[in-house]
């Protein structure tokens, strides 16, 4: 399928047909990395279910749900959350289409966190045992796999160090639009799902903080915001500022 460069976000996927994948699939370019089209894999689409779809607020999976399944979505955007001793959420990302929820509860064997959707989210959901066996008879989806599992702790680590707000905001900003670009999609007009509230907290600052950033970041003419449409304006100076955090 062929993506139209300056749009926000993904449409609803495409769902593909016999030889071709679903427009967001997550595991295509392993697949056809190793010479299979879709009617080559029956083994594999015989795993995949489409599920959804889900509404803001609604509790894909839960953390302590015994683990059976990855997700890939495949339309809108989810959040993972845990919460903390008192009882308050700590957000701890977000997934974009063509993007995997779920790898992170491979060693407990139990989901770690909380997956919620942001908007209308749509899902691909895989078997993981299965597909863990089909990973072994097909290298490059098993290297796939790993990029995804590593991927995963990239952001996980993403905002661990000591930075300023500033950069915060921008290596968040700059790692979204790279995420969005990787799929076909505009890198510089971005339309999020998350509110101001989930931003602040994944970034670890104050709602009032993120409010003040954003508009530092607007007064100085590297970004433009009207609601949830964030256009990036001097894209060279945001790079530069999310440098450390980014490690790029």
């Amino acid at each position: 399928m062929t993506y139209t460069p300056t749009r926000k976000q993904p449409a609803p996927a495409d769902d593909g047909d016999a030889l071709r994948f679903c427009s967001t699939c997550a595991f295509s370019q392993a697949c056809l990395s190793e010479g299979l089209d879709k009617s080559a894999l029956m083994d594999l689409h015989v795993l995949v279910e489409h599920i959804g779809p889900f509404h803001e607020g609604d509790v894909i999976f839960r953390e302590g749900d015994e683990f059976k399944a990855i997700a890939a979505v495949r339309a809108g955007t989810v959040k993972t959350t845990v919460l903390d001793d008192n009882g308050d959420e700590q957000v701890l990302g977000f997934f974009l289409p063509g993007e995997v929820v779920g790898l992170n509860a491979i060693h407990q064997n139990r989901y770690p966190c909380n997956v919620v959707a942001l908007d209308t989210v749509m899902l691909c959901r895989f078997s993981f045992p299965k597909m863990a066996l089909l990973a072994a008879k097909m290298p490059g989806l098993q290297a796939h796999l790993f990029r995804l599992l590593s991927q995963d702790i990239n952001k996980a680590a993403l905002l661990a160090g000591d930075y300023s707000a500033e950069q915060r905001m921008a290596a968040f900003l700059i790692s979204i639009a790279r995420r969005y670009a990787a799929r076909g999609f505009s890198s510089s007009e971005l339309l999020l799902a998350m509110s101001r509230t989930d931003m602040a907290n994944y970034l670890r600052l104050a709602p009032e903080t993120v409010s003040r950033v954003l508009r530092r970041l607007q007064d100085g003419g590297l970004i433009a915001v009207d609601r949830r449409e964030f256009s990036l304006r001097d894209r060279p100076a945001l790079e530069a500022l999310a440098k450390p955090v980014l490690r790029d």
